[in-house]
C-alpha cells in the first residue's frame, strides 16, 4: 500500500513550478494500491485556500477531494489508539506532532511508501518509507 502527503496533491493543481505540477501528477496517476489518510483530505482542504489566487476555489477544492477519495483503494480514518503511536513515533524520530500523526495512521494502516518531501525523505520510520518524488540535483 502506498500513499500521497498533502503537498505532492497540493503541487498537482499549482502551476507555478511546473516540474513539480508534472511529477505530482504523474505519481498520483501510477501509484497504486493507493491510501489516503483522512489527515490528508483535511490538509488538502485548508491547504488549497492557497490556490484561490490561481482560480482553484473551494468548490474545486472539495471536487478534488471527491476524486482522491476514489482513487484511493483505502481512506485510513484515526483511532484513539494512534496518539499513544503518534507519540512514540514523534520520540523515536524526532517529528513533529503532524508528521508523526501521518506516519502512524499510515503504519496503522499497512502503508509501506509514504511519498512525502517533508520529514526528511527520503527515510525510514519504523515499517514506513518516506520517499521524495521531487530529488535535487547533485
Amino acid at each position: 500500500m502506498n500513499a500521497i502527503d498533502t503537498n505532492i496533491w497540493i503541487y498537482s493543481h499549482d502551476d507555478r513550478d511546473l516540474h513539480k505540477q508534472l511529477v505530482a501528477q504523474q505519481l498520483i496517476a501510477s501509484v497504486r494500491p493507493l491510501a489516503l489518510p483522512w489527515q490528508v483530505g483535511c490538509e488538502f482542504i485548508a491547504a488549497s485556500r492557497k490556490l484561490a489566487a490561481l482560480g482553484f476555489d473551494e468548490a474545486k477544492a472539495w471536487l478534488a477531494l471527491a476524486k482522491m477519495q476514489a482513487m484511493a483503494d483505502a481512506i485510513l480514518l484515526p483511532t484513539p489508539p494512534l496518539w499513544a503511536e503518534t507519540q512514540a513515533l514523534q520520540r523515536r524520530h524526532a517529528l513533529s506532532f503532524w508528521d508523526a500523526l501521518l506516519a502512524a495512521i499510515c503504519i496503522q494502516g499497512g502503508v509501506q511508501v509514504l511519498y512525502s518531501e517533508d520529514m526528511g525523505a527520503p527515510r525510514a520510520l519504523d515499517s514506513l518509507s518516506v520517499v521524495n518524488p521531487f530529488p535535487t540535483a547533485p
